[in-house]
């Protein structure tokens, strides 16, 4: 593996009854970067999250991360090591504050109710404001979590991840449910977080890995088809008849797929 190279999927298989949802999956994602996953409902896409997060253990193949092989380690030793992974729906604390939530995750090996009553370092309080500005939120900082907007819950737990200090990230459909608005604030949230860690984003909204992806990987039927930047993917007759059949003349991304 390259120096520059935070993960490696190596010819990563995943069965499950006898049929592969994975089917030989390569992928590499170098430090610091914003990668998206892309395909058709089945592709395999999720699946391989599961695999690089320890969710699920693959029947073939090999991930590395870093130096060391996570292939048969178990999820919380994968999240311990620094991979985070954030699932579709948001997961949060919704009857407590918003800097409570952020208090939890930053101190998680304690118990819930020692970190609300536990004095806060300087030091500690100035982490949990610079992520609440991160995220937008730092004139909500007192509201509960649960009446927060689905976008801000979104951030919101991406932030409580951030202040576990995870050196990748793997987010499922982030900005499934979003307003434009919101949508557009979580790629530009994304590529500053993407500063300092590598990030995979399994998406479906094509406007939006077109707005702000610099590298995209297809999946299908569990393999890779194809990676590239945007306009190469766009231009890729095998991805064309994936997504739109054999309608070369489409454009893929306004496929939803």
């Amino acid at each position: 593996m390259k120096e520059s190279a935070i993960l490696l999927c190596d010819d990563v298989t995943v069965e499950f009854d006898g049929f592969k949802a994975v089917q030989g999956m390569n992928l590499k994602l170098e430090k610091g970067e914003l990668r998206f996953l892309i395909g058709p409902n089945g592709a395999g896409k999720t699946t391989i999250l599961d695999v690089i997060c320890g969710k699920v253990r693959p029947s073939g193949g090999r991930v590395t991360f870093g130096k060391v092989d996570i292939t048969k380690k178990k999820e919380h030793q994968i999240a311990e090591l620094g991979i985070g992974r954030k699932f579709q729906a948001p997961s949060i604390f919704p009857s407590m504050t918003v800097s409570e939530n952020l208090e939890i995750a930053m101190r998680q090996r304690r118990t819930v109710f020692a970190t609300l009553f536990a004095k806060m370092a300087e030091e500690e309080r100035s982490r949990i404001d610079g992520q609440l500005t991160m995220i937008g939120l730092q004139n909500k900082a007192d509201w509960r979590a649960g009446g927060l907007s689905h976008g801000e819950k979104q951030w919101l737990e991406i932030g409580m991840m951030l202040l576990q200090e995870p050196e990748i990230l793997l987010l499922d459909e982030p900005v499934a449910g979003m307003t434009d608005k919101e949508t557009d604030k979580t790629g530009e949230l994304l590529h500053e977080i993407a500063r300092k860690r590598s990030i995979v984003v399994v998406e479906h909204d094509m406007e939006f890995v077109r707005n702000f992806a610099s590298k995209v990987t297809v999946m299908h039927e569990g393999k890779l088809l194809k990676e590239g930047s945007m306009d190469e993917i766009q231009r890729d007759d095998r991805v064309a008849e994936v997504y739109l059949g054999k309608r070369r003349d489409a454009d893929v991304s306004r496929s939803t797929a």
